[in-house]
């Protein structure tokens, strides 16, 4: 999953943004509203986190605008001030959730994990798929109960193929959302991590789809 923090106040992006990676998350940063625009209009983002109070160009201007271009990824809106007024403000511009300053980091990522998750669809915490559960709260992956040890890197594509179960994703489409923008891309190590990732799990869940990509979902019921 690939995040955006946009945050003036460069200590607090990078906590942020540490916060984030460490979680899992490959995250990109901005610290003007004009800069995180630019970005959230040419970028893939599963979720961006945005201030309000930001140069150049507000948050709420910013928001409006990406919703203006037809940008749907969910934005989480920081602000320091704790008027009803301006959560509303921040709602109506097309939040879909908000923390005041200060916050505890965790906070931060509980409302990620909650806003990525119900723009893929799904309600619960946990997702499942056959025998494999993902706990995005614990970042952790078993197979028919038993832990199945993954690399960041392994666990970011099998995050992202859960939230997207049954769903073609293509090698472009996770190159996009696994990275942040100064990794070296490269569409060819998706298949690597694909190959690593179903001798770890040991159950055949993620299917390749010639030409087009890859797509998890459960294998068929042995028959009676």
């Amino acid at each position: 999953m690939r995040l955006l923090v946009v945050e003036d106040d460069k200590d607090l992006n990078r906590q942020i943004s540490a916060a984030l990676e460490q979680a899992g998350y490959a995250v990109d940063r901005a610290f003007d509203g004009e800069e995180g625009k630019f970005l959230g209009d040419t970028e893939p983002y599963d979720a961006v986190i945005l201030d309000l109070g930001l140069p150049k160009l507000d948050g709420v201007g910013v928001l409006q605008a990406w919703r203006r271009n037809g940008r749907t990824m969910p934005v989480i809106i920081l602000t320091a001030r704790d008027r009803w007024s301006d959560k509303v403000q921040g709602f109506d511009a097309g939040a879909d959730d908000y923390v005041t300053k200060p916050f505890h980091m965790e906070e931060i990522l509980a409302r990620v994990r909650a806003v990525v998750r119900r723009a893929a669809g799904h309600a619960s915490s946990e997702l499942v798929c056959g025998p494999v559960r993902l706990d995005t709260r614990a970042g952790r992956v078993t197979v028919d109960g038993n832990p199945v040890k993954l690399t960041s890197h392994e666990y970011r594509l099998m995050a992202y193929l859960m939230h997207h179960a049954g769903r073609v994703v293509s090698r472009t489409e996770i190159v996009e959302h696994l990275y942040d923008q100064d990794f070296d891309r490269d569409s060819n190590t998706i298949e690597v991590f694909v190959g690593r990732l179903r001798k770890k799990l040991g159950v055949d869940v993620i299917q390749t789809v010639r030409g087009l990509g890859y797509v998890l979902q459960a294998p068929p019921a042995p028959r009676a």
